[in-house]
């Protein structure tokens, strides 16, 4: 009588082997039905949930949805879960996080107003020496307000290659795109009114280290009158200037000529009887003086537009302003025809 051969440890391991393969094989063909039935759809239970349905452990159970996934039977997403083959929703896009970088005291509200239309998240932040390099992770586009920010914050925004726009200001020490409105062609418009109306002694009312209001009414004003002259001062001098005889200012800001107005009725000045005030550039919901200005929704709606666009250089977009009247000029200037805007000036692009 022939003797049954010894179960060795190998053998044993072979049918532990093949039992949990014909394990496996049953399970995934069981998820196949449950999928091609519309048993399971769209995202299916966590692995736990489906491993007590189909009463297997957890690692049989990952292994039969890893080979439906490399069948094309099911998509596996790590950190979204496990779906049935083409049921993966479109990922909404991110959302949009801008970072304003202004000074104490400098950003304008009705600018930023126009911009939380289109990201109400927008976040200020004046102390820019004091941000982390993890603060700014969060944000998706930087908007440069003030012509202060610092040229090491701005290098660091650019060498993470964020997307930096400056606003009412000119890049200096790099170059980014940016939306300002064209204060050289307001400034000559607003020299070349007042001159025509009879003023001979212009006052350029701007910040000390700038130099772009008294220069261009100079220019102005000498193509039309050769006894015109300009003197110049910071807004806070306003006052002074009328004291020397000037009988028209022009202001670089709406916020210059606040400021300036804020000064000549400290020293009970009267605007526009005894002298004129003009200014251009961006006019704010609190802009109360006549001048060439541009709406803040314009500025805000290029600022935009630059960030959603790419072009293979940085771009400058000069805004031509209109005219705003205010009550502040003299009547005899007040009562001068002006021209049309001219067109939008664009810096670093054909169009």
């Amino acid at each position: 009588m022939a003797m049954n051969a010894p179960v060795t440890d190998a053998g044993r391991s072979v049918r532990r082997q093949s039992g949990l393969s014909y394990k496996f094989q049953r399970l995934r063909e069981k998820i196949r039905r449950a999928v091609e039935t519309g048993e399971l759809s769209g995202k299916l239970p966590g692995e736990r949930s489906l491993a007590r349905r189909f009463r297997v452990n957890a690692k049989t159970l990952s292994k039969a949805l890893t080979d439906l996934a490399a069948e094309g039977v099911l998509d596996r997403s790590i950190g979204r879960g496990t779906f049935v083959k083409g049921s993966i929703p479109a990922q909404a896009p991110p959302l949009e996080c801008w970072l304003a970088l202004s000074s104490p005291g400098d950003h304008d509200d009705c600018l930023l107003a126009h911009l939380r239309e289109v990201c109400p998240g927008i976040q200020v932040e004046t102390s820019v020496k004091t941000m982390r390099p993890s603060f700014l992770n969060q944000f998706t586009a930087v908007l440069s307000l003030s012509a202060s920010t610092p040229a090491d914050v701005l290098r660091d925004l650019l060498v993470r290659n964020m997307a930096v726009v400056a606003i009412n200001h000119e890049p200096k020490a790099y170059s980014t795109p940016a939306v300002l409105p064209d204060l050289t062609l307001g400034i000559s418009r607003l020299g070349r009114d007042l001159v025509l109306a009879g003023h001979r002694r212009l006052g350029a009312l701007e910040p000390r280290d700038s130099t772009t209001v008294a220069r261009t009414l100079r220019q102005t004003a000498g193509r039309y009158v050769a006894d015109a002259t300009v003197d110049s001062a910071e807004p806070a001098q306003a006052a002074t200037l009328v004291d020397s005889g000037i009988t028209a200012l022009v202001c670089s800001s709406a916020s210059d000529a606040r400021q300036a107005r804020a000064a000549l009725a400290a020293r009970g000045i009267n605007v526009p009887s005894e002298v004129s005030l003009a200014s251009v550039g961006c006019m704010c919901a609190q802009s109360s003086c006549s001048g060439y200005l541009v709406e803040c929704r314009q500025i805000a709606d290029a600022a935009i537009g630059l960030l959603r666009e790419a072009h293979s250089r940085p771009v400058t977009l000069w805004l031509a302003g209109s005219w705003i009247e205010r009550g502040t000029l003299a009547p005899t200037a007040a009562g001068l025809p002006l021209e049309q805007p001219a067109p939008l000036r664009v810096s670093g692009v054909v169009v």
